[in-house]
């Protein structure tokens, strides 16, 4: 999600008005930060209010596998950090790659080559916020990859994929994260999915769509 996609809903009177700074790194095509879980929550309800389609926070589970695009390594494109691919603290190196620049801000969405589903910056840039409540263990997760909601700890939600600040470990496609609901930080952003309810004799079947364009069947949580 963007700062031009931000400002567009704060324009349009929406996202309570809230217009978040940009650290001095600029607006534009770079991911919007300084938002919570709850400042996400309201730009998909503006979202979704305004053009008739269900548009969300993603799962923790779909994240997952959107992000994997069928690999089972640490990072899409394999088992060694590499600065070339992610925005992060380049000082620091996991799975035998190779040091490099940390850039020490976030970078526009696209600057960096997109996975195999067609999603840029996955790893990487800024936090993203999940739907789901915290748990401290996948016993008792859903098991057709919808947000797991029902928890005492709902005041915490998870965070997924690692920022500009952070080293590489913190990146992987397994890493998890958490926070309250109403942090806002210059490295935590979001990821919207849409909804899409397509009919096909019988049954009924869920499909979630992200903004990028990419379609995927409820997946299953990869570890």
């Amino acid at each position: 999600m963007t700062f031009d996609e931000w400002d567009a809903c704060v324009g349009d009177g929406g996202c309570g008005g809230y217009r978040p700074g940009d650290h001095g790194w600029g607006r534009g095509r770079r991911p919007v930060i300084y938002v919570s879980w709850a400042d996400a929550r309201t730009y998909v309800f503006r979202l979704s209010k305004k053009t008739g389609k269900a548009y969300r926070l993603l799962s923790e589970a779909e994240w997952e596998y959107v992000t994997r695009a069928g690999t089972t390594t640490p990072f899409w494109w394999g088992s060694g950090s590499s600065p070339n691919q992610a925005n992060y603290n380049g000082k620091f190196t996991y799975g035998g790659g190779a040091k490099g620049q940390y850039r020490e801000k976030t970078e526009p969405v696209d600057s960096l080559e997109a996975n195999p589903s067609g999603l840029y910056q996955v790893h990487g840039n800024v936090w993203e916020w999940t739907e789901d409540c915290y748990h401290d263990s996948y016993t008792g997760v859903p098991t057709d990859g919808s947000a797991w909601t029902s928890s005492w700890e709902c005041l915490v939600r998870l965070l997924r994929g690692g920022s500009w600040y952070n080293s590489p470990r913190n990146l992987r496609a397994a890493y998890r994260s958490r926070n309250i609901t109403d942090f806002r930080d210059n490295f935590g952003g979001l990821r919207v999915a849409r909804t899409l309810w397509i009919f096909v004799s019988l049954p009924l079947f869920s499909f979630f769509f992200l903004l990028s364009g990419t379609r995927g069947g409820a997946p299953g949580r990869l570890e």
